[in-house]
């Protein structure tokens, strides 16, 4: 479990930038949303109500209880779901490899640093 705490906190910046951006995501989508939406949905009826849907489109869950309902809503949500994709995808991964090159490191004994200041 040492080489999971230390990757943790050699990944602190690359996970406090992905929640960053993804929570940028969520209200930018939000405030967009609500716009297109406003007046003709009544499930999306304040900008916090949007931003459930944003959470459940941008974390690809999609509880489908909070959907848009105009043509020019279902384009965003489209665009938000491709969008979110790609903001999973790219931080992800370099923190998935990061992990994965600690790990393979801890099987084989290493036990040396992983930055200069021993993290």
């Amino acid at each position: 479990k040492q080489w999971y705490q230390r990757r943790v906190r050699g990944s602190a910046s690359e996970l406090l930038l992905f929640v960053l951006v993804w929570g940028l995501g969520v209200i930018v989508f939000s405030v967009i949303m609500y716009y297109a939406e406003e007046g003709r949905n009544d499930d999306m009826n304040s900008i916090l109500a949007t931003c459930w849907w944003a959470v459940a489109t941008m974390s690809t869950v999609g509880y489908g209880d909070v959907y848009p309902k105009t043509p020019v809503g279902q384009v965003l949500g489209t665009i938000v779901s491709f969008l979110s994709m790609i903001f999973l995808a790219m931080p992800l991964t370099i923190i998935v490899s990061s992990f994965s090159k600690t790990y393979k490191d801890s099987k084989k004994g290493r036990s040396r640093p992983l930055n200069d200041q021993g993290i």
